[in-house]
């Protein structure tokens, strides 16, 4: 249709400097605030939200629960592991990503925000299905954790379409570049 454009899948995540979005053991405090973001607005950007189980699980553990019931975004948790359907305020979904993309992406509505976790966002690269990524650059180096690019996709190219100071927090935005060159070098 004229004028209809294709709904954005976007990673957004906070990381350490070098690469990690949580400790081993799943914990996140070494992250500090990205003073001066507006989330509100960021939020506003999307009315669907992904993330793996566990990234969900985490959210709720850490008394993010009270995200999932604001709003007018709809969350879908991708699990193995738990019924599918809708419970509370979230959708469990367990059937191929690709499938699943395409008929998120035949609606009309606002773009999708990618929440994680590391595993889900792999399979997403896998399938070429990021557009975009933002990344909130936390200046600390942790020595291992859980990252939030996990080896095991083929190389896709992004070009930085912002930075942006936050207090000590550096955002970085990228857009995914798919063009004749790119794509043909993906498919070697």
């Amino acid at each position: 249709m004229p004028g209809m454009t294709t709904r954005k899948i976007v990673v957004a995540a906070s990381m350490s400097l070098d690469g990690y979005i949580a400790r081993p053991n799943g914990a996140i405090d070494f992250l500090v605030e990205a003073q001066g973001l507006d989330f509100a607005k960021f939020m506003a950007r999307f009315d669907v939200c992904v993330m793996g189980r566990k990234t969900y699980e985490a959210s709720v553990a850490l008394g993010g629960e009270a995200m999932f019931k604001q709003g007018d975004a709809e969350y879908f948790i991708f699990s193995r592991t738990l019924p599918r359907g809708k419970r509370d305020y979230v959708t469990f979904v367990d059937e191929p990503i690709t499938s699943f993309i395409e008929r998120l992406r035949a609606k009309p509505g606002k773009d999708i925000w990618h929440m994680g976790g590391g595993k889900l966002v792999r399979a997403f690269l896998e399938l070429d299905l990021i557009d975009e990524v933002g990344i909130g650059v936390v200046p600390k180096l942790i020595g291992a954790g859980l990252p939030l690019f996990p080896g095991g996709f083929p190389e896709r190219h992004f070009k930085l379409i912002e930075a942006k100071q936050y207090g000590s927090v550096m955002g970085l935005t990228y857009e995914r570049v798919r063009d004749a060159a790119t794509k043909s070098k993906s498919n070697e």
